[in-house]
């Protein structure tokens, strides 16, 4: 796996630009990965919708849930898929709109200082084995470029926003990802 000589992109992803970003705050450093879980509707894999949202193109008239989130201006940096293929919807360098309100040890405004990953899944399923190898890949390639990110700092979006936010869930296995990273 690589990264674009400007450090900004996944060379082996495909590329969906989002609106729903902006610069992160002069000086601030990425020394946090957030791992999320997504599917669109609940519980359904594989269509447009995860670009759609993310690129505020998802009709509310498309099905039922999505009038419940409709407007949403929401971004992450990579989505991962059930199959392993990789999106980027959002570089590295910039801020991308995935953590909302959260705080890790006591630093508030995650979006700032880190980089969201969304896994096509959800909090009582299974992911797949495709994804946490992609997952790990991606981990160590971001610590390489962004030397900030420290051991600990591949937090969960239910770690940073704890009571607000339950994802990737019972069904993510920390201690895979952790032996992949070992």
């Amino acid at each position: 796996m690589h990264l674009s000589s400007d450090n900004a992109w996944l060379m082996q992803a495909r590329r969906v630009l989002s609106p729903n970003c902006d610069e992160r705050p002069a000086g601030c450093d990425v020394s946090l990965i957030v791992v999320h879980g997504i599917s669109l509707p609940p519980g359904e894999y594989g269509g447009p919708w995860i670009d759609d949202l993310f690129t505020n193109r998802l009709d509310p008239h498309a099905h039922p849930y999505f009038s419940e989130i409709e407007g949403m201006r929401v971004s992450a940096h990579v989505l991962i898929r059930r199959d392993g293929e990789l999106v980027q919807y959002v570089p590295f360098d910039r801020r991308a709109w995935h953590a909302g309100q959260s705080c890790h040890e006591g630093r508030e405004a995650c979006n700032d200082f880190a980089i969201g990953i969304e896994l096509e899944g959800q909090d009582d399923s299974p992911y797949e084995d495709i994804q946490y190898r992609r997952l790990a890949e991606i981990v160590r390639l971001l610590r390489r470029h962004f030397p900030g990110i420290a051991d600990n700092g591949v937090v969960g979006h239910c770690d940073i926003a704890p009571g607000r936010k339950t994802d990737p869930g019972e069904a993510f296995d920390w201690w895979r990802l952790r032996a992949l990273l070992a």
